[in-house]
C-alpha cells in the first residue's frame, strides 16, 4: 500500500512540474534560445509574416525578451526585425534586430 502511495504521489509531482515548467515557457520566462519546432513554429511564423507584410524567417525562439515566442524576419528591403508574441500568437511588439541569424552580427562575431 505504501509503495502505490509513494508511486501516485511522485506521479502527481512530476505532472505538477512538467505544467508549471510549461507555464513558465509559454508566459515568456527566462530567454532560453530554444528554437520553435511543430505546431508552434508554423503559428508564430505565419503570425510574424502576416505582421511584416512578408520576408524570410530567420529565426525563432521561445521565450524571448519576456514574449512567449520570438521570430527573427528579413524583409525584402533586407533590414532584419524580431517580432515578439504572446502566448496565444498574437503580435505585441516589434524591435529592429541589429544582429544577423543566430545572434551574429554583420561581422560574424557571436552575440553574448
Amino acid at each position: 500500500m505504501t509503495r502505490k502511495k509513494i508511486a501516485v504521489a511522485a506521479v502527481t509531482v512530476g505532472i505538477l512540474a512538467a505544467a508549471t515548467g510549461g507555464i513558465a515557457v509559454a508566459g515568456g520566462v527566462g530567454d532560453n534560445d530554444e528554437a520553435l519546432s511543430g505546431r508552434a513554429l508554423e503559428r508564430a511564423t505565419s503570425a510574424a509574416l502576416a505582421h511584416t507584410g512578408g520576408g524570410r524567417v530567420t529565426e525563432t525562439e521561445i521565450g524571448d525578451s519576456g514574449a512567449a515566442y520570438g521570430v527573427e524576419v528579413k524583409l525584402a528591403n533586407g533590414k532584419q526585425v524580431e517580432v515578439e508574441l504572446d502566448e496565444n500568437f498574437k503580435v505585441i511588439g516589434q524591435e529592429a534586430d541589429d544582429d544577423g541569424p543566430n545572434d551574429r552580427d554583420e561581422t560574424g562575431e557571436q552575440d553574448d
